[in-house]
Formats: C-alpha cells, structure tokens, sequence
C-alpha cells in the first residue's frame, strides 16, 4: 500500500512509498485511510529535526492527523464498518508510569509513551491501519471529511480542560479570552472559546484575508499589532505561536488571577530582554497561572468530537485551505502564503 514515509533525523527524505500491510497485531479492526491533516510537526519531521522509525525499520510513515472509515471490525469493538473515526495519537508507555496508568497517556512522565507518525509507529499517512478500538474515536457522519479537524481540536480541548480546572481553585468566572496565532489551532481555541460564550480576541499579524473573516464570522475579534493595543485585560490567554518576546507579553498583560496557557512550541536559539523581577512580581502579586500543554488523552478527543459537531460545519470548512490528492502529496508538505490548514486527501472521491 502507498505512504507517504521519511528516514527520521533525514533532511527531504520524504517520498510517497510503498508499505506493507499493516500487521493483525497493530490492532483488530482495519481502517481505510481518508485524509490526513498537515501540520508543522509533519514539516519538522520532514526536515530531519527529529522523529524515530518504528524499531527494526528504517522509514516512518508520518501522519498523526487522520480521518478514515471503518472497513473490519469485530463484534463488541464500539465501531462498525463504514464508522468515520479517529484515531489517537499517542500510546501509554508499557512500564507504564502513573498517570499512563489511568489514560492520563498525554501527561506521561517518564517519556517511554510511542506517537503513531511521530515516535517509533508509523502513523497515518498510509492507505490502511489497523488498531485497537480504545484508541479509536468515532465522529459524526454529518462531518464527513471535516472530521479530520478533530486531531488539531483535542489541543485545545485539553487546553481548555486545564483551564477550567486551574479556574476552580477561587471563584472564577472569566468573560475575556485572548488567543495568539489564527492559525488552526488558535482559530480552534477561539472556537471553543466563543461555543463556551466568552468574549474572544485573536492576536496574529496578517492584515487582511481568510483568518481575520474567519474570525469574525465566529463573532469574535480580531487584532493585530502589540498586546497592549487590543485594550482588555484577558482573564484567559492560550498562546499559539510560540514567538518568545509574544509569550512574556501576554504573561504580562493577563488580568488579575489571569491563566495562560503555552500550547506553541519555541524554536529556541534566540536571546531577549526580559524584567524577570518585575515579571516574577506581577505573577505573585496577582496569582497568575502560566502552563504548558501538549498532546490530549481520550476525554480530549470525545470533548473535541463534541465541540466539531456543534460548530458551523461552513465555517469548519474554510478552516482547511487546500485539500491536496493523494498523487500530488508532495504540494500538501510545501507551505503556501494564504495555508490555514493543509489536507492530504487519500479518498478522492469522499465527499468533503
């Protein structure tokens, strides 16, 4: 079957490739592959910046974005075939550590979790997996192929968890909700924003075109420029682009008892000029929260799959930019000016 592979740790080894059948130990119900998002992990990967081959093999399929359609499954699995499902990520580790123990996969501690697509599994840019069906998500049919968009949402969806539970430590009844970055996460995290009836800002710098109409046909607000000029004092801000001077500004302009979540991730490599002592104050003095998020366990995904089927699948729809066949693969991986969310189509003939 063709997958589109790298030699991890490769620069540009990227190539669509043939692959073998997916193994029955992989999992008892087998899934056709309809589409698979591209995101900046794939990119990096692609880059040779990291990424680890399934052990014994030398190439990885790539892939951790998926929608596909159920083709076997057994009695008692929770899906049947022709299910749109989704399929989890990450994988607990097999000592495993305490919070893999109970599902918590997504705040493993020691490291030894797998990432299908990402860490020693190969993911799901391929034409066929198969899985075991804790580690499948169904999503609604009505959907279709905008279910693909669930990966990219269970971010968020974790993010606003944790959000949520950090806020019940007072009373806390938030009404202000800055996001930096419109890209699809920060355009998801906005999403949810607004279905949970906060007033939402969108920080990014573009001017002009899909992301601010975007924003606004959420109703929210968007801006761009410096935090300091969008004149609120967020009591919620999820960071999404990981620029360093952009992460200490909006720390220090939370509102009192203000939570920021960091979901991008810096490149590093790149000094700046920080008040740590002022900085240090402000947190104290308004006990301020700031914390990292990454990945999502499977409350995330059912949380996600809940928030898509409630959303305005027109707008939905917008969100992915190009929608690329599987034949021409190699335009989903080369980034384009006016990209939000790229989609590398296996089924061509699926309805979008």
């Amino acid at each position: 079957m063709r997958a589109v592979t790298v030699v991890p740790l490769q620069k540009d080894s990227v190539d669509l490739t043939e692959l073998r059948e997916p193994p029955e130990s992989d999992g008892p119900v087998l899934v056709q592959t309809r589409a698979v998002g591209v995101c900046g992990t794939d990119l990096e990967i692609i880059s040779g910046e990291y990424g680890w081959a399934p052990p014994g093999e030398d190439r990885l399929a790539i892939g951790h974005e998926s929608l596909g359609q159920v083709l076997e499954a057994p009695d008692g699995a929770g899906v049947a075939p022709g299910d749109l499902v989704v399929a989890i990520v990450r994988r607990p580790d097999p000592v495993p550590c305490p919070n893999c123990a109970i599902g918590e996969w997504d705040m493993c501690r020691n490291g030894r979790y797998t990432e299908w697509g990402i860490k020693e599994h190969h993911g799901y840019a391929r034409e066929r997996y198969r899985i075991t069906p804790d580690f499948l998500v169904k999503v609604d049919a009505a959907l279709g192929n905008l279910g693909v968009l669930l990966e990219p949402t269970t971010v968020v969806a974790k993010a606003w968890d944790h959000i949520e539970r950090i806020g019940r430590r007072s009373e806390w009844k938030p009404q202000t909700v800055l996001v930096t970055g419109a890209g699809p996460i920060g355009l998801l995290a906005a999403l949810l924003g607004v279905q949970r009836g906060l007033e939402v800002h969108v920080l990014d710098q573009v001017t002009e075109g899909l992301k601010p109409d975007l924003v606004s046909a959420l109703g929210a607000h968007y801006h761009h420029g410096a935090v300091a000029d969008i004149g609120v004092e967020p009591d919620v801000v999820i960071e999404c682009t990981g620029v360093g001077p952009l992460i200490f500004d909006v720390m220090d302009h939370a509102g009192a008892n203000g939570i920021v979540c960091l979901t991008g991730v810096s490149s590093g490599g790149r000094d700046i000029s920080v008040d740590v002592g002022m900085l240090n104050r402000r947190l104290v003095l308004e006990n301020d929260v700031v914390f990292g998020s990454v990945n999502a366990n499977r409350r995330h995904y059912e949380a996600g799959a809940e928030a898509l089927a409630g959303a305005d699948q027109q707008w939905l729809g917008r969100l992915i930019s190009r929608s690329v066949p599987l034949d021409r693969w190699h335009e989903a991986y080369t980034r384009q000016p006016t990209d939000v969310k790229v989609v590398l189509q296996f089924d061509e003939g699926a309805p979008a």
